[in-house]
């Protein structure tokens, strides 16, 4: 097998796996068992989201209706588009602890800027919050310090912010009804919410930006080896700066939505939010250790974590917090998975 740089065009979906680390002096493709466990970590998820769905379909009649289909994917559509920035973040070996806070900020000030329009509804919450981003990677990637402490101090900084602007929440700003913001949350195309447009739109743009920019190669290098990255001429810095600033603006873009939505800056939502989409990621492919993972992973964990919440709904006689329960059991599942896979792949 041979040598291969981290910069090599990533396969579909905008995974690059590292690259192997034994030479074949015959240049032989990768080995069936190579590329089964490939596979694996790239598509399981897929098979396991169908797999529930068909299950779920027969036993729960309701299941399988437009309109439950519809409910879904547009609560799914905002952990979505905040996964997104946090695949960015894992795939180059970071973390960002701090988006359930800013995307509980980026709805109230969404709210709180939608008496002005439209424009200034979006335009505030995504300056603050990405504001906010901007300053992690800042001090992540040009003062060095630890991603976990950093976005930690930004969580408890965006909710204290949040906090502040609402009177320790007992102020809640309203969108005006009947506002083309209001609409951005509310109205759909062809029966699909707009949420869920925006999702699918970022996340086509996020796939085309890992696979086919030199952008998205160099996260998946920094990823596999920040030193060798740096040896390489990469820009690692601003790749870093840049994959927190995307993950700030998209949690912010996230809330606003949201905010569109629900006709208010909501005080109470996120919490706990960053664990979902850390989950998802991981769920969806992306190592923790980054240096490989897709976008398409990570629609299909959300997705998956949606469905077992509806099953859960479906169920009734079982509440919202067997999510978190299952949601760790398929977490802990899937890291066991990855490092098997990984074993294999070095050893076959």
């Amino acid at each position: 097998m041979k040598l291969s740089s981290p910069l090599t065009a990533s396969p579909a979906g905008g995974s690059a796996p590292p690259p192997p680390t034994t030479a074949d002096p015959a240049g032989a493709g990768p080995s069936g068992r190579e590329r089964i466990a490939e596979l694996v970590q790239r598509q399981g998820v897929l098979a396991v989201l169908l797999l529930v769905i068909v299950i779920a379909s027969f036993v729960y009649p309701t299941f399988a209706t437009l309109d439950n289909a519809r409910g879904v994917t547009v609560q799914a559509s905002f952990l979505a588009i905040v996964a997104l920035g946090m695949t960015l973040v894992i795939i180059t070996g970071g973390i960002d602890l701090s988006v359930g806070s800013v995307f509980a900020l980026g709805g109230v000030l969404a709210a709180w800027a939608s008496q002005w329009g439209v424009v200034p509804a979006l335009l505030v919450p995504l300056a603050v919050c990405g504001g906010i981003g901007l300053i992690n990677g800042l001090l992540i990637a040009r003062a060095g310090m630890a991603p976990f402490i950093v976005t930690l101090a930004s969580l408890l900084g965006a909710r204290g912010l949040l906090l502040a602007l609402t009177d320790e929440g007992a102020t809640t700003y309203l969108v005006p009804k009947d506002s083309l913001f209001a609409e951005l949350g509310q109205g759909s195309v062809w029966g699909f919410g707009h949420p869920i447009l925006i999702a699918l739109l970022l996340f086509g743009a996020g796939g085309l930006v890992l696979q086919r920019t030199s952008f998205g190669q160099t996260l998946f290098a920094v990823g596999g080896s920040s030193d060798a990255a740096t040896l390489m001429g990469l820009p690692v810095a601003r790749a870093k700066i840049m994959v927190y600033l995307l993950s700030g603006l998209l949690a912010g873009l996230a809330g606003a939505v949201n905010a569109a939505r629900l006709s208010s800056g909501v005080t109470i939502i996120g919490a706990g939010m960053e664990l979902d989409a850390i989950a998802a990621v991981v769920i969806g492919g992306t190592l923790l250790v980054g240096g490989a993972g897709s976008v398409s992973g990570t629609l299909w964990g959300v997705l998956l974590l949606a469905v077992i919440q509806n099953l859960i709904n479906q169920i009734g006689s079982l509440n919202s917090s067997y999510q978190s329960v299952v949601s760790g059991g398929f977490l802990i599942l899937v890291v066991v998975a990855q490092r098997y896979l990984a074993r294999s792949r070095r050893t076959a």
